[in-house]
């Protein structure tokens, strides 16, 4: 069954080698990518979280899963296959538990996380995944997802319009540094956005130290899973969905682009791999991370770009271990810093959706799949996104046939050009 997976490079990088291939160069690409992800990514589980109403200890255990967890097989499969594989979690996929969790217990939504790494290890060891990918039509995943996302962008909104001594410098910074490229270069919008939010919030006292205590290695909490036909049906075909298509298709995508040819086979049993030990923890289904493999692949030698994903692995594994303290500051910090944060950092993504739902084909079916989300409406106890996916395919097999075949003639002509 596992044939056809991708073999490592060999030979692989000794400790000489890895010696060498590290520099300053990788090592701060490392950092960088590594920041991204432990700041407004975190953000949104936070959200998510707390409006599913789960304690500090299930939202500390959940950050250590994600980091810890994803942190070793980023470094293991960055020096497999020598290039830089860096894995996180699904942002879509943590979306989508927010309203999971408002009719679903938390060990539904585990149960959930279960069945989609045990999925997605049949899609890659099956070699199916390839052929998944391409039968979804793109728009109309991605009318859920910015129906899933919106809120997120209305959330920003909110934030400075109730506390705009907190949001306002934020979104400032975030323009300023998106404005000025030379320097957006150097310091990232969002990890900019946060730096201002986060004097701001000292300087007005908003900010809670004593709260924050020391430090505290990280106590997981193993989550039991418990298994329910509602939450298999709300959320494993979505979650799986936002893996394969929307965050891997988007990270194979990203280190093609910069010559990187990824293991998609091996990847994906990886991802299934690593969602399946996250689930333990409480932690959505794991992903290969498109951002972060960008910022890692941004520059320096391509031969040496896996150093930059081992860096990350590692500062992921660090940062996992001290998930309490981290947790605790971000629980502890004003509402609309996390709300603004969260909201910034879905700012182009949810621009990215809506540009691929209404670009070119199946543009119906991705408005009603959007629709449908944005409505928040479950049935049968299964909520809204997987209805939006429904909807969105039934409207374009109906009014939109024409798209299916103009889709089926290009995989035809693609297959006969290689």
């Amino acid at each position: 069954m596992f044939s056809h997976l991708e073999r490592p490079h060999a030979p692989l990088p000794n400790l000489r080698q890895l010696k060498q291939d590290f520099g300053w160069t990788y090592i701060a690409h490392g950092f960088i990518g590594w920041l991204f992800a432990a700041t407004a990514p975190v953000a949104i589980i936070l959200t998510v979280g707390t409006r599913g109403g789960l304690t500090e200890g299930q939202l500390a255990s959940w950050v250590f899963g994600v980091f810890f967890v994803n942190g070793l097989i980023t470094i293991l499969f960055s020096w497999l296959y020598k290039q830089p594989l860096a894995f996180f979690w699904t942002i879509p996929g943590t979306v989508l538990v927010g309203p999971a969790l408002a009719h679903l217990s938390f060990a539904e939504v585990i149960g959930a996380f279960y069945a989609t790494g045990a999925l997605t290890i049949a899609l890659g060891a099956t070699d199916w995944v390839r052929r998944v990918m391409r039968a979804i039509p793109m728009p109309i995943v991605m009318g859920m997802v910015a129906g899933v996302f919106l809120r997120f962008g209305l959330d920003l909104v909110r934030a400075l319009h109730t506390d705009f001594a907190i949001a306002g410098p934020m979104v400032a910074a975030w323009l300023a540094l998106n404005a000025w490229k030379s320097l957006g270069h150097y310091l990232p919008p969002i990890i900019g956005a946060l730096a201002i939010g986060a004097v701001v919030a000292l300087v007005l006292g908003r900010i809670d130290m004593g709260a924050i205590g020391a430090v505290e290695l990280a106590r997981p909490v193993v989550q039991m899973p418990v298994w329910s036909w509602a939450a298999m049906l709300e959320l494993v075909i979505p979650l799986a969905i936002t893996v394969l298509v929307v965050q891997n298709g988007q990270g194979f995508a990203v280190l093609r682009s910069a010559g990187h040819e990824a293991p998609v086979d091996a990847v994906t049993v990886a991802c299934g791999v690593g969602g399946i030990f996250s689930a333990m923890f409480g932690s959505v289904s794991t992903c290969l991370a498109g951002p972060t493999n960008a910022i890692l692949t941004s520059s320096g030698e391509r031969e040496r770009h896996y150093t930059a994903g081992i860096a990350t692995g590692v500062l992921s594994i660090i940062f996992g271990l001290m998930a309490p303290g981290f947790t605790r500051l971000m629980l502890n910090a004003p509402k609309a810093l996390i709300m603004t944060l969260a909201g910034l950092a879905m700012l182009r993504i949810l621009q990215s959706a809506f540009a691929a739902t209404f670009k070119d084909r199946f543009s119906l079916g991705g408005l009603v799949s959007f629709l449908v989300t944005v409505a928040d409406i479950g049935l049968f106890n299964i909520g809204a996104a997987f209805w939006g996916l429904v909807a969105g395919f039934a409207a374009s097999w109906l009014l939109e046939r024409h798209d299916f075949q103009d889709l089926r003639s290009s995989k035809v002509m693609s297959c006969q050009g290689r």
